[in-house]
């Protein structure tokens, strides 16, 4: 449950907190352009108006897991104008918000960029299907899971981009092209100065509203997905890539919520009280059950590891 005056209110006394780390973070922050990490090199003109080569799988050696990623990740970024709307919903257009959200958008854009770009120049996905993705994706929307809650934003972004800057660089890691892992090392780069500005803020609201800070945070981590991955026209693709291992149990526990939990001493604190003292349990036992399922993928990625090699 939200409180629209006391969001109201938080919103005004976060603002220097905002505005603080927009500097922090345009110190911090290097220009880069996206042109500049596209194989343009490998460009070919495609069938169509150019009467170029139509595209045939065989054309990237890229495993075909990778690539589902690559679309994942890409048709994600593409969503950016509801993801801003949403921002704006949430926090405005005046002031230090509005100077980050319109910071954080262009700096977004560029990630989007700068994968269709890779994608085309190297022919690693079908050029038609992706685009009508895009349209169907786009045409669908984003709609926050908690609208109207400045407090559950603040918790839900500061998880989305830290799960983003995993796996973007886990992708890169495995990707087997070394100009794959230069690009999508920039990117998660970028999704790391955003992960660092919204946790500085969850941190400020901890400080200021321990309870309903705590509350916030455990219903985004108990019901945290990427913003694609229960989308209609992503769904397939979001299966693939869990199956693979880019964004399963393992990662989500150990990579993306256990070094969040831990900068906030969610499980330590003892200024909570009632229902932010029965959060902080709840989310220490859903923390123990993932860690127990994050086992589980380890152990099975072991496994599949001796079978590939007694193969």
């Amino acid at each position: 449950m939200h409180h629209p005056r006391q969001d109201e209110a938080l919103l005004r006394d976060l603002e220097p907190v905002v505005a603080a780390n927009l500097d922090r973070h345009l110190a911090a922050a290097k220009e880069w352009f996206p042109h500049q990490y596209v194989p343009w090199g490998l460009g070919r003109d495609f069938d169509g108006p150019l009467g170029g080569c139509p595209w045939e799988a065989g054309q990237s050696p890229l495993p075909g897991h990778v690539r589902a990623a690559l679309v994942l990740s890409l048709l994600t970024e593409d969503n950016l104008p509801s993801y801003h709307a949403a921002l704006v919903a949430e926090f405005g257009l005046d002031g230090a918000w509005g100077t980050w959200i319109r910071r954080w958008t262009a700096e977004e854009d560029r990630h989007g960029t700068a994968l269709r770009a890779y994608l085309h120049a190297t022919r690693a996905v079908d050029p038609v299907s992706l685009e009508r993705d895009r349209m169907r994706h786009l045409g669908a929307g984003y709609t926050s899971a908690y609208p109207g809650s400045v407090l559950h934003s603040i918790a839900y972004v500061t998880v989305q981009e830290q799960a983003t800057r995993v796996c973007h660089r886990t992708l890169g890691r495995i990707s087997g092209d070394p100009v794959c892992t230069q690009m999508l090392t920039r990117i998660s780069a970028d999704e790391n100065l955003h992960m660092v500005f919204y946790r500085n803020l969850l941190a400020e609201a901890f400080t200021r509203d321990p309870n309903r800070t705590m509350c916030a945070l455990w219903d985004v981590i108990r019901n945290f997905r990427l913003p694609s991955h229960d989308a209609p026209v992503l769904r397939k693709l979001a299966l693939r890539v869990v199956m693979s291992g880019i964004h399963d149990h393992q990662v989500l526990h150990d990579q993306i919520l256990l070094p969040l939990v831990r900068s906030f001493k969610v499980l330590q604190r003892d200024d909570v009280t009632g229902e932010g003292a029965r959060s902080r349990d709840q989310l220490a036992g859903h923390m123990g059950r993932l860690g127990a399922r994050a086992e589980e993928c380890a152990l099975r990625r072991l496994e599949r590891a001796a079978e590939d090699g007694a193969g």
